[in-house]
């Protein structure tokens, strides 16, 4: 038996990054040409930690960083101008692109209209509150009021 260090996950072995026994003949002949494993050395043992440690830093950089995006979103309030009646009704509707571009106006930050999440369309005047998914499991809601030009 053999060890081998997994460069993808595997399904009937594991993980990326894990240490597990295969046969020769599986590591040779199916494993490495594929590039899913590659033979285990104390040198790249030590290279699979050392990128395993990089990874979780970097999601955890990430995760930080998105919990300071969405608090700054959380203290913003967007202005939005958009045609309407003498009612108070829009013609037509605030999309997310209004109001990521109102966001990139407001603080500078970009956004994918995708994440602004509308459970029905702003078709009125006044103040609504917007979700935003700045990242996974991470949303921040916005103030957001639109007026009549």
């Amino acid at each position: 038996m053999a060890q081998a260090i997994l460069l993808e996950s595997v399904e009937s072995l594991g993980e990326r990054g894990e240490v597990v026994d295969v046969s020769d003949g599986y590591l040779r002949n199916f494993l490495a040409p594929r590039k899913l494993a590659q033979p285990a050395t104390a040198a790249s043992i030590a290279e699979a930690e050392r990128r395993r440690e990089a990874a979780e830093r970097a999601v955890a950089e990430q995760a930080e960083r998105a919990e300071e995006t969405a608090a700054l979103l959380r203290k913003t309030v967007l202005t939005i101008s958009h045609q309407a009646g003498d009612d108070g009704r829009l013609f037509g509707s605030v999309t997310p692109q209004q109001i990521v571009d109102a966001v990139r106006q407001a603080r500078g930050l970009k956004l994918d209209k995708r994440r602004i999440q509308l459970e029905e369309p702003i078709k009125a005047t006044g103040t609504h509150m917007v979700t935003v998914e700045v990242a996974d499991g991470v949303s921040a809601a916005v103030k957001t009021i639109v007026t009549a030009e």
